[in-house]
């Protein structure tokens, strides 16, 4: 039987996320495999353990990284959703804990549920998990307007949802809230305020990353760093002055993108 789209409905962000946890057996909670800790909405997962529903972390963008990370937090997958890698992992996985499910939501099938912070690639995993582009992706956080309903199989639904920052953490003026949501993908590029100082930051923490990506010696200056790229771009404004704003943006972009590697 071909797998197809069942309906989507529109909603307020915080309402469709409760309805998510609610309608659901099973959470899948998309993290960033380079950062899953910062990743994490610890309030939704809160929610989730007091409405008893089962979790199932995921680690995407593992191809971003080195080495995986010994992780406390279980069962947890590793995923791959630009090489196409763990889809086969997580659909077993789902199943193990579909198994569990001793009293489904809705009777005859189990429900899984699809969260994450904006930019994990949750819509882009959905596509691996049911072999075809049925969940909408794009480049901004937040491309996902509304609850999705798409069958992985007769017996098992999936429901994806918006990304959502949590509202602990939201903020447009605090700078350290900014930079995390610069760099795991909660805001993106064009969507940042002072982006040359989330790059200075980026620096400070991930010291020679980005000066090596560039091959631009800078010796962790983020101001010298975005003038040479500037001139090396020909990012000019009048003048033959660099246009700090546009190299900063385009940092954040490649940094979001993956081109840059920790």
């Amino acid at each position: 039987m071909a797998r197809k789209r069942v309906t989507k409905s529109k909603a307020k962000f915080p309402t469709l996320l409760n309805k998510i946890i609610r309608e659901s057996d099973i959470i899948l909670e998309i993290l960033d495999a380079r950062f899953p800790e910062e990743t994490r909405n610890f309030e939704i997962e809160k929610e989730i353990k007091n409405q008893k529903k089962a979790i199932i972390y995921v680690l995407n963008k593992a191809d971003l990284i080195k080495d995986k990370k010994k992780l406390k937090i279980t069962p947890h997958v590793y995923m791959s959703a630009k090489n196409r890698a763990g889809g086969k992992s997580l659909r077993e996985q789902i199943k193990i804990q579909a198994k569990k499910v001793k009293t489904p939501v809705e009777e005859g099938r189990i429900s899984v549920g699809v969260i994450g912070y904006p930019n994990t690639g949750k819509s882009t995993l959905i596509n691996i998990l049911i072999g075809k582009s049925s969940a909408g992706t794009g480049a901004e956080a937040g491309f996902t307007k509304g609850i999705q309903k798409l069958r992985l199989t007769s017996e098992i639904l999936l429901l994806d949802s918006p990304g959502v920052i949590p509202d602990i953490e939201y903020s447009s003026i605090e700078q350290r809230l900014i930079t995390k949501q610069a760099k795991v993908g909660g805001k993106s590029a064009s969507q940042i305020r002072d982006p040359d100082i989330v790059i200075s930051d980026l620096m400070k923490e991930f010291k020679g990353v980005i000066e090596d990506h560039y091959k631009i010696e800078a010796k962790g200056d983020s101001e010298i760093l975005i003038e040479k790229l500037g001139r090396k771009k020909n990012f000019l404004k009048k003048n033959n002055i660099v246009n700090e704003d546009q190299v900063a943006r385009l940092i954040i972009k490649d940094w979001q993108e993956g081109k840059i590697k920790v």
